[in-house]
């Protein structure tokens, strides 16, 4: 039986992407046996809803929910995952520092994982709440 996927090894499937490095998601924890994953984005002025507004944009904050709730279901199947459906409810600016996404899986079926995913702002604030469908199967 394979280890489980570690957060070192989140961190490098998270640096082999562009877009991702971009971003500048950084994995905090991993829980392969549960589907629970965290990760970080920094802010920077590339990512602001408006110059000097101190406000992630909107679509940062979807990709973060998107990738941290992917990786939830890939850590479970030792594999990258296909995004099938996503939904993302803005609750509140989300501004700060940075933000955190915790996203646990909900449900792992044969061929689709539901995954449930929070983000909160450097106070600890909920700002954004995501629910997204993912494939089951790696590849």
């Amino acid at each position: 039986m394979e280890p489980p996927v570690s957060t070192d090894a989140v961190q490098r499937w998270l640096d082999s992407s562009p877009f991702i490095r971009f971003l500048g998601l950084r994995a905090l924890s991993v829980d392969a046996e549960r589907g629970v994953v965290s990760m970080e984005m920094p802010m920077r002025a590339e990512l602001e809803r408006g110059a000097g507004s101190g406000q992630f944009h909107g679509g940062p904050v979807a990709a973060m929910i998107d990738t941290v709730g992917d990786f939830a279901v890939s850590v479970m199947v030792k594999g990258g995952v296909p995004t099938i459906n996503l939904r993302v409810d803005y609750l509140r600016p989300s501004t700060g520092a940075r933000l955190v996404g915790t996203a646990t899986v909900r449900r792992l079926g044969r061929t689709v994982g539901v995954v449930d995913i929070d983000v909160v702002d450097d106070q600890g604030r909920l700002t954004a709440i995501g629910r997204g469908t993912f494939g089951a199967q790696k590849g």
